[in-house]
């Protein structure tokens, strides 16, 4: 399946290793997590990167540990209805602090690119027509996001609060006296 990042179609190093393949001395080798914690010993051992598949259904506070030694971790969209690797992906980026390469792969679609980049997703496997144009306009397709996330954009509601009155805000204006219009003086 085609792989792309913001800049586009890359060509996908990884080699993904079936269930029953030997573990090989170097390369990037991808596996999936039950793979992954009955070999995790020989495949940290070995020269080269390594990166786990996970199902949406596998917990990812079970890599917490680990994080720091994946170069790369798959998440997979069974269907586009099914979220749940939106959640993974917010666990990983923001409690588990992964900071490796974060893939979709599966029901990837095209109107979920923004919400997938929001979520820390960085490369996409799709095979779906006009994708890597889609991507490449994905960051800047919302001028206003109401979900907090970890990417730095502020929210709706954190914008309409700064541009809020004072009296909205929770602060009465102050008067040159120090009171309120509701007369009492302001200790703050």
């Amino acid at each position: 399946m085609p792989l792309f990042r913001e800049g586009g179609l890359v060509e996908d190093p990884w080699q993904k290793l079936a269930a029953d393949a030997p573990v090989p001395a170097d390369g990037m080798a991808l596996v999936d997590f039950t793979r992954w914690r009955e070999a995790r010993a020989a495949l940290l051992a070995r020269r080269g990167p390594v990166g786990v598949a996970l199902a949406n259904t596998d917990s990812v506070e079970a890599l917490a540990s680990d994080v720091s030694l994946l170069d790369l971790i798959v998440l997979n969209f069974p269907k586009f209805s099914d979220g749940r690797a939106y959640s993974q992906a917010r666990l990983l980026r923001e409690r588990l602090g992964y900071q490796g390469e974060l893939r979709a792969t599966g029901g990837v679609l095209l109107d979920q690119l923004p919400f997938m980049l929001r979520c820390g997703f960085d490369s996409f496997e799709s095979d779906q027509k006009g994708f890597g144009e889609a991507l490449a306009k994905a960051r800047t397709l919302f001028s206003v996001v109401y979900q907090p996330t970890e990417d730095g954009r502020a929210t709706a509601s954190l914008l309409r609060l700064k541009h809020a009155s004072p009296v909205i805000r929770g602060r009465w204006p102050v008067g040159p006296e120090g009171e309120s219009p509701r007369g009492s003086v302001r200790s703050d």
